[in-house]
């Protein structure tokens, strides 16, 4: 049986009463750490998007890329042009490369313009695409990531992405969103699609 007006008015009255108190209860102002894990399709694309929110309210963004660098990027294209900083690993993928200290030097070097960006306060948000690889593979210390993460400006937002994030980055993130697959069409044969995919 439909719900009449007056008991759906009620009902929304209450949902906004829960949703007015939690607003109201929120009043720490900081950045924050978001990870996007999980097995998923989408996580750089959230990540993206986030960069793309911060840009269009005038704010200041930076990214690191590791691991996808050889692959042309539809929203590096776009994004660069906006002024956002961009460092990417430029190896491409570590089953290509198949030299551990070739990645690991390069995941170094890329890892120094992090550590720039996450002292920079002029930058209120930065992404670590694909970083929790380089924690799983040991090509970055944790501890060193850890405390990078903590000790960035008051005020400056991270993103993670990638799969398997370490448990203690998992801790230490303010907001997790995990991507699951329940369809992709790689799996049907589809090749991936520029514009689409990339």
């Amino acid at each position: 049986m439909p719900m009449d007006n007056g008991q759906y008015k009620k009902r929304q009255q209450r949902l906004k009463e829960k949703v007015d108190a939690r607003i109201e209860a929120a009043q720490q102002k900081r950045g924050i750490v978001i990870v996007f894990t999980g097995n998923g399709k989408g996580k750089t694309t959230a990540a993206f998007g986030t960069v793309t929110r911060a840009i269009g309210h005038g704010q200041r963004a930076g990214v690191i890329q590791f691991i996808k660098g050889t692959w042309e990027s539809g929203e590096r294209n776009l994004l660069a042009q906006q002024g956002v900083e961009f460092h990417v690993m430029a190896t491409g993928f570590t089953w290509e490369t198949q030299n551990r200290e070739t990645d690991i030097a390069a995941c170094q070097a890329v890892w120094r313009h992090a550590l720039t960006m996450l002292s920079d306060p002029s930058l209120q948000l930065v992404v670590l695409d694909e970083l929790t690889y380089m924690v799983s593979y040991k090509y970055l210390d944790l501890i060193d990531v850890l405390t990078a993460l903590k000790q960035r400006p008051i005020h400056q937002s991270v993103i993670i992405t990638g799969r398997g994030c370490h448990r203690e980055l998992l801790e230490l993130a303010d907001t997790i969103t995990e991507m699951r697959p329940v369809k992709h069409a790689f799996d049907a044969g589809i090749k991936a699609q520029k514009g689409v995919d990339w």
